[in-house]
C-alpha cells in the first residue's frame, strides 16, 4: 500500500523541477504559469501571472478546454511546497503534455525567497 508522500515521490523521479533560483527564467519562457492550489489558497497571494487550475480539476479543465489542447505549449507549475505539483506534472505528462515544470519547493519557497506575488485589493470596510 502506498501513501501519499510515496505518490508524491514517484512523481518527482518522473517528472521535471525548475530549481528555485531558475523559477523566473522558466516562468519567461513558459506559455502557462499554473497554480495547482485550492481556490482559497490562490485568492490569499499567488505568483504573479499564475492561472488557477486546482490539483483536483486539473485533468479535467486539460481535457475539455480547447485553449489547453496544444501538447507542446509550456507549462511551468506550483503548489504549496511542491507535493501536488510533482503528482499535477506527472499527469499532465501522461496526458501526452511534453514541456511541463514544476518549482521546487512550491509557493512557501517563493514566499521565503522574497519573490514578488500577487495579492487581491479586497474592499475595506469601515
Amino acid at each position: 500500500m502506498k501513501t501519499a508522500h510515496d505518490l508524491v515521490a514517484e512523481a518527482k523521479k518522473e517528472v521535471q523541477e525548475v530549481p528555485l533560483a531558475n523559477a523566473e527564467a522558466a516562468i519567461k519562457n513558459a506559455d502557462l504559469l499554473l497554480d495547482v492550489r485550492d481556490a482559497d489558497e490562490y485568492r490569499s497571494s499567488h505568483i504573479p501571472g499564475a492561472v488557477n487550475i486546482s490539483r483536483g480539476m486539473l485533468e479535467f479543465k486539460f481535457t475539455n478546454d480547447p485553449a489547453l489542447e496544444n501538447r507542446q505549449m509550456k507549462i511551468v507549475l506550483y503548489c504549496k511546497t511542491s507535493g501536488r505539483a510533482a503528482l499535477s506534472a506527472k499527469a499532465l505528462k501522461e496526458m501526452g503534455y511534453m514541456n511541463v515544470q514544476s518549482i521546487e519547493g512550491g509557493f512557501d519557497a517563493w514566499l521565503e525567497a522574497g519573490k514578488e506575488v500577487a495579492q487581491p485589493d479586497l474592499p475595506k470596510f469601515e
